[in-house]
């Protein structure tokens, strides 16, 4: 089959959620089908990103997002009732050079990547085509702007109802229609006959973890740290969980790594906690931690990092709503805690008791391993590619 993905970034370097699960999509489906990459880009890129996605597609095409273009349109857009981040990427050369390249490539499929990438293959009726929506990307605007002060929340507000609306009216452009979890399809009830395909992990990302470690890294959490659920959660991590672990364990270590730290993570910084910003191997932070700790705030999408810090055996402690999507057992794969009191002492239980700590890590990587792996979902992508198109709901 020739696949065309359509991506609103550079799958590469893996330092955001929807790079990681178009960038192992791309490595699972080339390994049988001939895919074509049609990318969008607002920064440079790197000669290792351009090699990175060549070894994959049989043919990569990236258009750089002007900067003022991107200005005229975010300011036109307020007249209009598209989603901002829609009009962002929305580039009236880029889709010219799209027609052209479509003009000369057509596939079999089209993939798009969040509703960003919708608007350049709205007008190819013809062609079968998907979108991954991932995340209830509008209930979770709408969960930040009653979390923000005014004039911010308003324009958030604006910005979530938006994305509902147009999350509605462009699902009948699409054949199929996927999600990452069964929460993010229950919230996105606005969108019909949602296929729900998770995040999975990389079986050779876990070979690198049987060598033997010293666990120099008392308790960790990673994730791009410009990201505003990812600031909460270190914010909440290090102010409300760690005072109470503090006062029992006073040099225990805390390690915030990611790329991009915002301002407000890096004033956490302190001798009990250490900044790492971007990691060229996350996968050595993770099999060098005790313990991983991710106190999300939020219940939308699949957290990856809770997924790889799990396939490396790390005991790790989370909140009820991250979760729901993973779907772990509380007190056997994963320690389940929803209030920083309670976090805490998991935590303490856990620096305390070695034994438990490893039974949590050894437990928790078996359920990821059994149930999570990039090979069988992309699979599940594909199969349904192929499958017989009847779910178009109509043309808007």
């Amino acid at each position: 089959m020739k696949i065309l993905v359509v991506l609103s970034r550079v799958p590469w370097p893996l330092e955001k959620g929807d790079k990681l699960r178009a960038y192992h999509l791309l490595r699972e489906w080339s390994q049988n089908h001939e895919v074509t990459l049609f990318c969008l880009t607002d920064k440079p890129i790197s000669k290792e990103a351009e090699l990175k996605l060549n070894e994959l597609c049989n043919k990569v095409e990236i258009y750089r997002l002007n900067k003022w273009g991107i200005a005229w349109r975010l300011i036109t857009n307020i007249f209009s009732d598209k989603p901002f981040q829609v009009a962002y990427f929305n580039s009236k050369s880029i889709k010219k050079k799209f027609n052209q390249f479509l003009d000369h490539n057509i596939p079999d499929h089209i993939f798009c990547q969040l509703t960003r990438t919708v608007e350049y293959v709205k007008p190819y009726s013809v062609l079968s085509k998907s979108i991954d929506y991932m995340d209830a990307f509008s209930i979770g605007m709408d969960r930040m702007a009653n979390k923000s002060s005014w004039p911010k929340s308003m324009i958030m507000r604006m910005e979530a109802k938006r994305l509902k609306q147009y999350e509605t009216d462009i699902q009948g452009y699409f054949n199929k229609r996927f999600i990452i979890s069964n929460q993010d399809r229950e919230q996105l009830d606005h969108v019909k006959d949602l296929i729900v395909v998770p995040n999975g992990i990389d079986p050779k990302f876990l070979q690198a973890q049987t060598e033997k470690r010293d666990k120099t890294i008392d308790i960790l959490f990673t994730g791009n740290m410009a990201y505003k659920p990812n600031i909460e959660s270190a914010k909440m991590l290090v102010k409300e969980i760690m005072p109470i672990v503090w006062k029992k364990h006073p040099s225990i270590q805390v390690c915030l790594a990611g790329a991009t730290p915002a301002q407000e993570v890096k004033k956490l910084e302190s001798q009990n906690v250490r900044i790492t910003g971007w990691v060229d191997d996350i996968s050595a932070i993770y099999s060098s931690s005790k313990i991983f700790v991710a106190p999300m705030i939020v219940n939308t999408g699949l957290q990856n990092k809770l997924l790889e810090a799990m396939s490396c055996g790390v005991a790790c402690i989370t909140t009820s709503m991250a979760n729901n999507a993973l779907g772990a057992i509380s007190g056997t794969d994963v320690i389940i805690a929803d209030d920083p009191s309670s976090i805490a002492a998991g935590v303490i239980e856990l620096i305390e008791n070695a034994e438990k700590r490893k039974q949590i890590g050894d437990s928790g990587k078996r359920y990821v391993n059994k149930n999570f792996d990039w090979s069988t979902h992309a699979l599940a992508f594909s199969e349904a590619f192929s499958a017989t198109d009847e779910s178009i709901i109509q043309g808007n």
